[in-house]
């Protein structure tokens, strides 16, 4: 067997040519193997949909709340079901597919052919941020129709805010599929991961009633920074410098984390 040179994988990019109709046939083909393996529908798509019904069905979440700064429970829901869905798509289900992809040879394969690997990695990049804003504007939509939410007031800032969310937690998700060795060491690491980031976004205790000292450190947080961003956003307000430059840091970072120790075999 022919053992490429690393640099071969690293610049697999730039040096192979491929017809331009075959990245369209590589996205299809990851979107339907999303369709039939549809863990991130289910926990992603599914199970924030459900929660919102949940929520929105219950009349106390409807009351406006001293505690909440006179927002009501389901207001202050809505952005963190938001951030679970991006967060599960980007920690768990992306990982896991690229991971198991490594694993089974898929991307050593495509080596030595006339189709990047990474086209394989961009693919999946946007079958995930399809579903990423296909469930975002369906939850958006669902709580306003249905429930009663306000009209987000600064679109252009929920728009910006959601773009950033995206690009942080996906590029967290490519380090997790960089660091993992194994399909079960992904899922443990990016549950491992994900878990600590949804308390500090608020999921079992609202950020307006976290202790100022937790408080400091969910604003540094990934999945804290998108709520407080896309929270204000939906109450009219452009989303804080302070949250968006945390957002694009996390990008940033572990966006080069990703690009530096990501291997294909």
């Amino acid at each position: 067997m022919t053992v490429l040179p690393k640099t071969t994988a690293h610049t697999a990019l730039l040096s192979k040519t491929a017809p331009r109709a075959a990245f369209g046939n590589l996205v299809r083909n990851e979107a339907r193997l999303a369709w039939r393996l549809p863990a991130g529908l289910i926990f992603g798509f599914a199970v924030s949909l459900l929660l919102l019904i949940v929520f929105g069905e219950l009349p106390s979440f409807h009351k406006p709340q001293p505690e909440l700064g006179g927002l009501t429970t389901f207001d202050v829901y809505v952005p963190i079901l938001i951030c679970l869905v991006i967060a599960i798509l980007a920690l768990i289900s992306l990982p896991a597919a690229l991971v198991s992809y490594r694993v089974q040879g898929v991307l050593r394969r495509l080596s030595v052919t006339p189709v990047p690997p990474s086209w394989v990695l961009a693919a999946q990049l946007v079958v995930q941020f399809c579903l990423a804003v296909i469930t975002l504007v369906t939850l958006v939509v669902v709580a306003i129709t249905a429930f009663g939410l306000p009209v987000p007031k600064n679109p252009g800032g929920l728009i910006l805010a959601s773009l950033l969310s995206i690009a942080a937690l996906f590029a967290i998700g490519l380090s997790i599929a960089a660091a993992a060795r194994s399909e079960i060491a992904g899922r443990v690491i990016g549950g491992g991961t994900l878990y600590p980031l949804l308390f500090f976004a608020g999921m079992w205790l609202p950020r307006e009633m976290m202790p100022a000292a937790i408080l400091a450190i969910s604003n540094y947080t990934p999945l804290g920074a998108s709520v407080e961003a896309m929270q204000d956003s939906m109450q009219g307000q452009f989303p804080p410098a302070a949250a968006l430059l945390v957002l694009a840091g996390y990008a940033v970072v572990f966006g080069f984390v990703a690009r530096r120790f990501f291997r294909w075999e």
